[in-house]
């Protein structure tokens, strides 16, 4: 009797497995370049409609008498994201999502909603702290894959599709205490060749890299979203970015 629980327990073990030892974020390298002035959006261009400048932040805001024609986005024109380092904090409300684009395309003809269209890899904003819905995973914006890799894994994306390495750089009780609802969180998104990783707070939260050959994104603009659809606000501050050799 002994000898079959041990086999029972040996056998579930998997599901209980607990989050891996925190991974932290590396300490910030001097030579940062800021991104945002904190007075006015000089080297972006979005929708004047919904972007301003309030109380030294970046505010996006979209109501129901001043709606979204589509996603949307704040571009940074300066520049793109190829090999980079970027940081920056955010927060917003919980009744849409907003995103951080990097390696991206703008898009200007075809059918578009709006002249701030955007699409390609997508690091999610929300306040929220359920998994799998919050803010670190992925986002294929505009294309077909979807949720590229979720909060907490490690994966692969291979000519035949994703491949999941590991689930446990962060679980769930963990992010909850990680994630600081209705207030600012730090981000530092990482892009180094084919791999990218996603930190939030310190933390690293995911780890991706992209060896399909058609759909891999390798440099593109830079730009901030305001989602379609319920009225929201996302606010950003402190964006700072340098190129990685």
């Amino acid at each position: 009797m002994i000898r079959k629980f041990v086999l029972l327990t040996a056998l579930l073990l998997p599901a209980f497995v607990q989050a891996a030892d925190p991974v932290p974020a590396p300490a910030e390298a001097e030579g940062m370049k800021q991104l945002f002035n904190g007075k006015d959006l000089s080297g972006w261009d979005g929708d004047p409609r919904l972007w301003t400048v309030k109380d030294g932040v970046i505010h996006g805001e979209t109501t129901a008498e001043n709606a979204a024609k589509g996603n949307t986005f704040l571009i940074w024109k300066e520049g793109t994201t190829k090999d980079f380092e970027l940081r920056l904090s955010f927060r917003c409300n919980a009744t849409n999502n907003s995103g951080i684009q990097y390696r991206s395309k703008h898009i200007t003809d075809g059918k578009v909603g709006n002249n701030w269209v955007v699409r390609g890899y997508q690091h999610e904003l929300r306040n929220e702290v359920a998994l799998p819905n919050v803010a670190g995973f992925i986002y294929d914006e505009g294309g077909k894959r979807g949720r590229i890799c979720l909060v907490g894994e490690q994966a692969t994306w291979e000519a035949d599709g994703k491949k999941l390495v590991k689930s446990d750089l962060v679980d769930a009780e963990s992010f909850k205490k990680l994630f600081k609802l209705d207030d600012w969180n730090d981000v530092v998104i990482i892009g180094k060749g084919k791999q990218v990783q996603h930190y939030l707070n310190g933390r690293l939260i995911l780890d991706f890299t992209d060896n399909n050959p058609e759909l891999a994104l390798s440099e593109g603009v830079l730009a901030l979203q305001l989602h379609a659809g319920k009225p929201m606000w996302a606010e950003f501050r402190n964006i700072r970015i340098r190129e990685l050799k």
